[in-house]
């Protein structure tokens, strides 16, 4: 578990931390203008910086055992939905660049051990919490 969060945690950072302060040059190594919008920029290092966020929790996640759990769903989330929005913008505009098709692969296999690093402390901490009601009386 340790070494997908770490792994899965650096990606995020340094994809994010790329979009946040050079996002022309980082989406032009896909094939991507942004032009000289500001709002297009604006919205490129916004991103940028959610991807930044998520990735220093995922990375405390996997030096700090407290945090695992929370790590591990946050980089589930954020691998899955990536990658599959991916393959469901393939479907809808057709094949993108290379460099993205690639990033795909990669956001789900990273999605994916992300999912087996949830099941493995779901099954470390013998199962799902419960919850009890409180009681009345």
């Amino acid at each position: 578990m340790t070494a997908t969060l770490f792994v899965a945690g650096l990606v995020l950072l340094g994809i994010g931390g790329a979009s946040l302060v050079a996002p022309v040059a980082f989406h032009a190594s896909s094939g991507i203008s942004l032009g000289e919008s500001r709002s297009l920029l604006s919205e490129a290092r916004a991103a940028g910086g959610s991807l930044l966020g998520a990735g220093a929790v995922i990375l405390l996640g996997a030096f700090v055992s407290r945090l695992a759990f929370t790590a591990s769903v946050l980089g589930a989330v954020m691998y899955v939905s990536y990658g599959l929005s991916r393959l469901l913008g393939m479907a809808v505009d057709g094949m993108p660049a290379q460099e993205l098709v690639l990033a795909t692969a990669v956001e789900l296999i990273l999605g994916l051990l992300c999912v087996a690093a949830l099941v493995a402390h779901r099954r470390h901490a013998g199962g799902p919490t419960q919850v009890e009601a409180p009681r009345r009386g």
